[in-house]
């Protein structure tokens, strides 16, 4: 999913406030139909967490994210707020470069408005991380 930021949604950034690394200030949707993706963690299509590192946990859940917009018919770049909860955020800051190119292949140069959330606990003990999304399919 490497490529170039493509997205039907204005992405904002606004002067006077950083320029976002990994994420957008905001996101205005075009009209259409709105997604809410659940809070997504690292399990496979038997319930089971797979990995047992923030990586792969990653990897697996933004890819069950990615999954459940198919399903739904949307696609990464239809992705206007995204948050992740960890259970460590040392680990994620530890884990940047690594998972850098684990985003980009699941979700392309799209960059929504993003927020990172460091938790005591998930509803699940063995995981780490869990995604949820809000996406708008565009009208045709």
């Amino acid at each position: 999913m490497e490529g170039p930021l493509s997205s039907p949604h204005r992405l904002v950034h606004p002067e006077g406030l950083p320029p976002g690394r990994g994420f957008s200030h905001g996101a205005i949707a075009e009209q259409g139909r709105t997604v809410w993706v659940a809070g997504e963690i690292a399990v496979d299509a038997g319930g089971n967490v797979v990995g047992d590192d923030l990586v792969s946990q990653f990897d697996q859940a933004l890819g069950n994210v990615v999954s459940v917009l198919g399903a739904a018919g949307a696609e990464p770049g239809h992705v206007v707020s995204m948050q992740i909860f960890v259970t460590s955020v040392p680990d994620y800051r530890d884990a940047a470069a690594a998972l850098a190119p684990i985003y980009r292949r699941h979700m392309g140069r799209h960059f929504p408005a993003m927020a990172l959330f460091g938790v005591t606990d998930l509803v699940e003990p063995q995981a780490v991380v869990e995604i949820m999304a809000t996406a708008v399919i565009p009208s045709e």
